[in-house]
């Protein structure tokens, strides 16, 4: 959740006694979980119960407690904080959202890097969709901008020392970001019948693996998520408006990426809509398939389909219609939103617009 630069108050999530006790990561899921319960028009307690799993995912944990705590370690020869483990520990994230929802169902934490989010809403629905649990409030967060993890991430050249221009000819590089989002989950029948309006319908979700190279993408790997996906939703391609690419302006990904989507779209690869919204709100590891679902839902309830900013020129290695720099007003029913990730560990979500 949140809005404009320097809207967010810490103050306003918990106080400062508690705040020393979760690292970012949490606080910013707590921040958007509050919101999205709301949404859903749910009080905090009506999320109580063995019924509500809390799935959420997080490729890095505690950040800046680790950071912070290696520095009092090795730098000050100081002990670090007290509370420090179960600060950094990634499942800290729905451990601190079982507390604050008295959500009593399954509850764990996901941790496969760019594809966490993704993959923690994508389970999430198949624990409602099989009735395992009536409701699951799932997402992810990061706070993964320290001082240290900008030094360990530009080690690996993959950090741009300027713009990210996604699918664009002369891009070099990703920028890192960090927040949250989090959605709930239910049947469409309980939404309905407790009088609620749903923000979409999620429908399709494919995971594979690439078990190819820790870092290098691979196109079948990628192909075979999107197809997964769209089975499991029932829609053929010529169905899909918009594609949200994983797009992190990497030269391996994005041309990989566009390969994956002209093998699943054929013909159409080259003119459907395609675009990353990663040069505007990061790139934010565990947390970006999650951001980037709220701009797939909004680019369905808006007709909108957000733009690839920062491009400047085509790539013959990335044939795709990224919409360059200017949004486009279109007719949006049905998307796809990619997430890939180190690892080889890819996810995709298909969504659609709810039938008033």
């Amino acid at each position: 959740g949140g809005g404009g630069e320097g809207d967010f108050d810490p103050d306003q999530i918990m106080s400062a006694k508690d705040r020393k006790r979760v690292d970012d990561f949490i606080l910013y899921a707590i921040a958007a979980a509050d919101e999205a319960v709301e949404s859903a028009g749910f009080a905090r307690d009506g999320m109580a119960g063995p019924r509500t799993a809390v799935l959420m995912g997080s490729g890095i944990g505690g950040a800046n407690t680790l950071d912070d705590g290696f520095f009092r370690i090795y730098q000050e020869q100081a002990r670090p904080e007290l509370l420090a483990v179960p600060k950094l520990i990634s499942s800290a994230g729905p451990a601190a959202l079982t507390i604050r929802f008295k959500a009593q169902g399954p509850s764990f934490a996901i941790s496969s890097a760019c594809s966490s989010a993704t993959q923690a809403i994508g389970m999430g629905m198949q624990m409602v969709r099989a009735g395992i649990v009536d409701r699951a409030l799932v997402g992810g967060a990061e706070a993964c901008i320290t001082n240290g993890g900008q030094i360990i991430w530009e080690n690996l050249r993959v950090l741009t020392p300027g713009k990210c221009r996604p699918f664009s000819k002369n891009r070099n590089g990703m920028s890192l970001g960090e927040g949250a989002a989090m959605f709930v989950l239910e049947t469409e029948e309980a939404a309905l019948a407790r009088g609620a309006k749903p923000l979409c319908s999620l429908i399709g979700y494919g995971t594979s693996s690439d078990a190819f190279d820790p870092v290098r993408p691979d196109v079948a790997g990628a192909t075979s998520a999107m197809r997964y996906a769209l089975d499991d939703a029932g829609v053929t391609p010529d169905e899909i408006d918009y594609v949200n690419a994983h797009g992190t302006a990497t030269t391996m990904n994005d041309s990989t990426e566009s390969e994956a989507i002209g093998r699943i779209f054929g013909e159409r690869g080259s003119t459907i809509p395609v675009s990353s919204t990663k040069p505007i709100h990061g790139h934010a590891l565990g947390a970006s398939g999650a951001l980037e679902l709220v701009c797939a839902i909004n680019a369905i309830r808006d007709n909108i389909a957000p733009p690839t900013i920062n491009w400047q020129e085509p790539d013959p290695k990335c044939p795709v219609d990224c919409i360059p720099n200017e949004a486009r007003e279109m007719r949006i029913d049905t998307v796809m939103s990619n997430s890939f990730a180190f690892g080889g560990i890819n996810a995709v979500l298909v969504l659609r617009r709810h039938a008033a």
